[in-house]
């Protein structure tokens, strides 16, 4: 609350308490988990786990995904540690593959479940990636030209893997999914969107 000095009709000053617009009753948590599970009442039992938040979500929640450094530090370090790498060494995939990932927004959603077919990453939902592609979200930053502004290098390729099979490993709270972590995206897919942003001739950093 902030008081203001007004004038009544008498000629009086008077003091008027008025509400910040910012300030808003807190949420019952218990509530809020409440609701949730009742939108969800008609869920299958296997896919019931995925309305309760692990440690990383409750942090980031928490904080708003604001952490403060040894928070993030500590997701950081456990996300890291969910990190499945290639058996053979190599995070490329096929391009072209990885360009119908990116397109492809299936998976995850309660309409999908059982799931019939193969998750997509629907990264156009958060990224402009090419040229030709004019549908694309801005939550996350332009890709263009993502592999050639970073010289290919073997690092940065390895660095693309990682930030895709586990975010929350290079950003705390990211608001990008956990792709492997989470069993969204197999290791092969994982590396075909790699390739994507990677591959010389992939139409991302041909500027197409």
């Amino acid at each position: 609350m902030r008081k203001v000095l007004a004038l009544t009709g008498a000629g009086l000053l008077t003091v008027i308490a008025v509400a910040h617009a910012q300030q808003k009753p807190a949420v019952d948590p218990a509530k809020a988990d409440a609701a949730v599970k009742a939108a969800f009442a008609n869920a299958p039992a296997d896919w019931v786990p995925r309305l309760t938040p692990d440690e990383t979500m409750r942090r980031c929640s928490q904080t708003r995904n604001k952490p403060g450094k040894a928070t993030a530090a500590a997701i950081e370090k456990r996300e890291r540690a969910t990190i499945e790498y290639p058996a053979d060494g190599n995070f490329i995939g096929d391009w072209k593959k990885g360009e119908a990932l990116a397109q492809n927004g299936y998976g995850l959603r309660f309409t999908d479940y059982p799931p019939r077919r193969a998750s997509g990453g629907n990264c156009y939902a958060c990224h402009q990636l090419t040229k030709k592609e004019v549908s694309y979200g801005t939550l996350g930053p332009s890709l263009l030209e993502y592999g050639k502004l970073r010289d290919y290098k073997p690092e940065a390729i390895k660095a693309a893997y990682e930030k895709i099979y586990n975010s929350h490993a290079v950003l705390a709270c990211s608001n990008m999914p956990r792709f492997g972590t989470n069993k969204i995206l197999t290791i092969d897919q994982i590396k075909d969107a790699v390739a994507l942003l990677m591959s010389p001739d992939s139409p991302v950093n041909k500027g197409q």
